[in-house]
Formats: C-alpha cells, structure tokens, sequence
C-alpha cells in the first residue's frame, strides 16, 4: 500500500525523530543575538488545557464498535493500529497538532470597554490621517521590536530556495503589456513627475501608485478573468488577523483571496480556524473579514527617508501573511515544501523611487522565523523613465504567473485538512461585536481604539501623539467555537 503524508504523519509522531534539525537547518539569527523569553514563535500565548501527547493515545476503531444488540466489549488501538485496519489517520492526531490554530475571539474585558463607551463617538482608523496610522513604524525601534517576534527585515543566513531565486528573475524579466494612455505616457512622465514632488501621501497614491502596483479587481474587470480568485484593500485595517505586536497592520494596498474562490468543501475545513469572522474573530488565515491568505502588500510615502518606515510597515504585514501559509503547511505535514520559500512580496514606493522585496519562512523544527529577500531597488524617474514599467510589470507577472502556482498550493493543504473536526472548545458568551450587527454598528477600529494589554516591549514615541506600548500577545484571548458548514 502506497503511504500517504497523512499516513507518514502517525509514524512521525510515534517514532523518535520529528522534526529534527538535520532536516531543516538552524537559520541564522538576522543580527538579533538576545533571545527574548517572552517571544512565542508560534504567535500564541493564550494557556492551554492539559493534554495527553498523541503519542500515548488509543484510537477507537469504528469497525470494532459492537452492534447494539450484544454486549461484547472492544478494546481501544493504537495509532499503528488503526492505520493497518482503517488505511487512515485517526482524527485525533490532526486535533492535537492544529488547536493552536483555532480562531480567537476578541478579549471579554475589550468587549466590555466596548459595550461601556458604545454611545462615544469614535473614529474608525481607516478614517484617520494617514499620518496617524504610521507614527508606532517612524521610530527606528520598530525593526528591533518585529525582530524580537521572529521577523527579520533581513535575509536569512540560508536564503532562499534557488526555485525561489530563479522565480523572482522571471517576474522582474518577463514582459507584460503596459497601458497605452496614463500619465506615464511618454511625452507626459516628466510633466507627471514635477507634478507630484513635495506632495502629500494621498496625492503619491492616487496619481502614481496605480501605474507602479496595478489594481488586480481593476484588471479582472478589464478581462484577466484568472485574477477573479483575487480581491484587495485599500487602507483597511487587517482587524481578523491574529496580531504579531500591539500595531495592527494597514497597508497602503493589498492582495488576497477572495472566500468565493475557495470550495464549500475547503471553507468547510477551514471553518474551525476562521471562527464567526463576520463578528470579529480573529484567524491566522486572514487579513481583513473578507480577504483570505494575504500575499501581497503596497505602501506609499513622500521622501527617501519615509521608505524606511514603509517598509517596516510592509515587514509587520508580510509576516503575517507568510506565516498564514507556513502554519497551514504545518499542519499538514507539508511544512518542508514551504522553508525557504518565498510566500509573498510587497512595495515601497514614493513619487519616484520603488523597493521590491519577496518575504519567505524559515523553518527549524517547531520553530518558524520570518525573512524578506530584497529583489529590486530603483529609481524610475531617471534615464528618461527607462524603469517606469519595471514594478508595473513586475506585479502583473505576480497576478498572471506566481499567483495561480501559489493559490492552488495552497488548496492542495487545505484539502488535506480533516473535516468535521471537533476540539470541544467551550463557547464563550456573545461579542458584544456581534450584538452590536443588529444595530448596524460594526467597527474596524478594535486594534487601535482598544490596544492590547500585553507587556512592554519597546515605548514608542513620536511628536504630537500620545506615548504608545507595543506588545506582542493576547491576554486570555478566547478560542471561537467551531461552526459547521459555510457562514
């Protein structure tokens, strides 16, 4: 009988090699040499129950339950066992190794703050100056901070896969049609560039942002029906994503998946890890309520300096994004197939300067650390513009070539994921986010109005705000009850 991952899993789980370090080599530290204590490489610090290791469990067979017309009795089997009777793994095995995985709701003391000061007017973060949102990345810290969380702005002593490498050239390289009429139109680039020098973040955004990093909605209406699968945000905080630190990310721009481009099937599996995301619960699957598995990021400044701070912005985001994949590759056994790898690229960019970076996992064992590999750095102003399609052209190879690879790698892992888990995870009491959808007043602003009660890291502090601690874990965040079928 051929052996399936799934089958191999139980032999690695009863043997005595899982996960060794000769399978996946140490990685090297990305010049961060204090180890913190409080970092928790799998970005959960919620307790746990006690529980058995799988090692020591017995597995029901079906096939010896007795009929209910005798009393014979049957004994319980062992992992071996059942897998040379059912040609299977037992469920149990996927629940011990994916509880950390479940989604989380939002803290109850949080949601009381909530409820309390429901009358009080507040702004939405999405709504706030753009100033605002990137004042905790102005400070050079912010680097050491994410460092401290297992997230390198580095490459990896290792660096990535030479598939990887060779990927990338492709993308850089490859031709892609480029709009016949915009302002980067030849006798039209120079005029376009003056135009936008010493202006603000939102004029950058509206005149040059769609002609460096294209609009992949905008494309599929245009007709790229492959990029239907894809949907994106501008400015919109990613509210369901299990956060790495106290600032919750916001990119300038953003690529995911959209949940129709998944199966019922699929959704269905995922469902345990996604929770009631329309109320707020947290996922690692997720960036916003409606964007699934992130890959791509965009964030805009004004000035060479300001690049920095997009691209510590762009760092935090991608983390996120690439450890979303890694843990679903982790989960099924598959985590080998990720290490290394790049997962997901992002840009910075002014009026006329662009930084490229493609960011990937490095995987030693149980633990998981995050690098980005830079691809390009240029200016696309110089040379009579001879550069002014590079990233245009570069994000469209991302949508039309990587990106179909990457989304059905990643249905691959979902379809190995068990079906109707059951975790048996108590429900907790109503959100009051959830209460709060009668009333038509659904907020994206938890993240920034209500900072999680975490320890202090790095106090950041900026000129005109407020002092602000960043952190980097839940306190007693609650574990969503699983539901059944598509929400």
């Amino acid at each position: 009988m051929a052996h399936t991952r799934a089958q191999y899993a139980i032999l690695d789980h009863i043997g005595t090699e899982t996960n060794s370090p000769k399978d996946f080599p140490t990685p090297g530290n990305g010049g961060t040499k204090r180890r913190v204590d409080a970092l928790d490489h799998e970005f959960d610090s919620s307790p746990k129950r006690p529980r058995r290791s799988p090692r020591l469990c017995h597995i029901e067979d079906p096939s010896d339950r007795p009929n209910t017309n005798n009393c014979v009795t049957y004994e319980p089997i062992t992992p071996i066992e059942f897998w040379a009777r059912q040609g299977q793994c037992p469920q149990e095995y996927f629940k011990f190794d994916m509880e950390h995985l479940l989604a989380r709701k939002k803290s109850l003391s949080s949601l009381g703050r909530k409820r309390s000061n429901s009358t009080t007017s507040t702004t939405p973060s999405d709504q706030k100056p753009r100033e605002e949102k990137s004042a905790p990345y102005r400070d050079p810290r912010y680097k050491t901070l994410l460092a401290t969380k297992g997230s390198f702005m580095d490459k990896s002593d290792l660096g990535i896969t030479e598939i990887s490498k060779k990927t990338y050239f492709t993308l850089l390289s490859a031709e892609q049609a480029t709009p016949n009429e915009s302002v980067f139109r030849d006798d039209l680039f120079e005029q376009t560039c003056r135009s936008v020098e010493d202006r603000n973040e939102a004029r950058v955004l509206r005149d040059i942002t769609p002609l460096v990093v294209p609009s992949a909605e905008i494309l599929a209406i245009y007709g790229s029906t492959s990029l239907k699968c894809l949907i994106e945000s501008v400015n919109e905080g990613w509210n369901n994503s299990i956060p790495l630190t106290g600032t919750r990310p916001q990119p300038d721009y953003s690529v995911g998946f959209r949940r129709e481009a998944f199966t019922d099937d699929q959704l269905a599996k995922l469902s345990p890890f996604l929770g009631d995301f329309i109320a707020g619960d947290r996922s690692f699957f997720m960036g916003t309520y409606y964007m699934y598995f992130p890959f791509l990021t965009c964030e805009v400044k004004c000035g060479a300096a300001a690049l920095d701070v997009a691209d510590r912005q762009n760092a935090h985001s991608m983390t996120l994004a690439v450890r979303a994949v890694a843990e679903l590759f982790r989960a099924v056994k598959r985590e080998g197939e990720v290490h290394r790898r790049i997962l997901g690229f992002s840009l910075s960019h002014d009026h006329r300067s662009v930084r490229i970076y493609g960011h990937y996992p490095v995987i030693d064992g149980k633990n998981t650390k995050y690098y980005r590999h830079p691809l390009r750095t240029f200016d696309f102003t110089e040379l009579d513009g001879k550069e002014k399609w590079t990233a245009y052209r570069f994000t469209k190879n991302v949508y039309d070539t990587w990106m179909p690879a990457h989304f059905k790698s990643i249905c691959s892992a979902i379809d190995q994921l068990p079906s109707n888990l059951d975790f048996d995870v108590p429900s907790l009491p109503e959100t009051g986010l959830s209460q709060s959808l009668a009333s038509h007043h659904l907020s994206q602003s938890d993240a920034d109005t209500e900072p999680l009660p975490v320890e202090k890291d790095i106090q950041l502090s900026d000129s005109g705000q407020e002092r602000g601690t960043l952190g980097t874990s839940f306190t007693d965040p609650g574990v969503a009850k699983r539901r059944k079928g598509r929400k």
